[in-house]
């Protein structure tokens, strides 16, 4: 469960753990974000951006390749995740929320932004290695 304004990502494992993952939301609504960072990819460091809520029940399937993020836009918003491969921390990196060269359209809300140090710290996807 995540309160308005929680702010997650951008998260994605390498192999041998790279995940897929299927993404809803039970309860509440988030502004979910996939990105594209497949170095051979002509959409690589795009993104697609989707609200995901009880409401308009829409799902989104992030493929292995993408990084994942989310701001959680309603109080007590409860996510369903269905991932092909399970959590594991050694395989785990990340991208930081605000990178310039992806310029995610994060909305402004009337709660400030609720960030982990861990995502506060993520580097920039010019920075990190890909295969």
């Amino acid at each position: 469960m995540s309160m308005r304004g929680v702010l997650r990502g951008l998260h994605y494992q390498v192999a041998p753990y790279a995940q897929a993952k299927l993404i809803r939301v039970v309860r509440g609504a988030v502004l979910d974000v996939a990105v594209d960072i497949r170095k051979d990819s002509p959409t690589f460091g795009k993104s697609v951006i989707v609200e995901l809520s009880e409401k308009n029940k829409q799902q989104i399937f992030i493929p292995h390749g993408f990084a994942h993020g989310f701001l959680v836009l309603e109080d007590n918003t409860i996510f369903s995740y269905k991932c092909d491969a399970f959590y594991n921390p050694q395989c785990e990196r990340g991208i930081r929320w605000d990178d310039p060269q992806i310029a995610i359209p994060w909305p402004k809300l009337d709660v400030p932004y609720n960030l982990s140090d861990k995502d506060k710290k993520q580097p920039f996807l010019s920075e990190i290695a890909l295969t």
